[in-house]
């Protein structure tokens, strides 16, 4: 099964307003990025995903599943773009900062380090074992 993490700034979308969805959990809509797409289309339902806040705090807060795959985007105008829908697994006992995975040499090709503005991305099975590693240690 392939990782992912998903970008929100929290004062549009946080992990809370996340966790409040519940079980039926929210469609992750909005994404405008022709390569954010292909990620979101590969997704297969019960993979998992890092929920990352970006900006003010810049760390990875939770854990999220993909509950339902690629479909339209209902806020798209041009019906080129597409959304999944997610729900809140867990939080992370320790938020893991952007600041800490720069630090970490085994995570120096991330995604979130080589291409930080991306909103959906790619994780690596060994980069989501070392993210929780550092997640459970702090």
């Amino acid at each position: 099964m392939a990782h992912w993490l998903f970008k929100s700034e929290p004062s549009t979308w946080s992990w809370e307003r996340q966790v409040e969805a519940g079980a039926k959990g929210t469609f992750w809509n909005g994404v405008r990025n022709h390569l954010a797409k292909q990620q979101m289309m590969a997704m297969k339902k019960g993979e998992r995903g890092f929920f990352y806040h970006s900006n003010e705090e810049r760390a990875i807060v939770g854990i999220v599943e993909i509950i339902k795959e690629y479909y339209p985007d209902h806020t798209d105008e041009t019906g080129k773009f597409g959304m999944v829908d997610v729900k809140a697994v867990k939080a992370l006992k320790n938020p893991v900062t952007l600041a800490d995975i720069k630090a970490e040499p085994s995570l120096a090709e991330m995604a979130l380090v080589k291409n930080s503005r991306l909103s959906v991305q790619p994780v690596t099975d060994e980069e989501w074992a070392v993210v929780m590693e550092m997640a459970g240690k702090k």
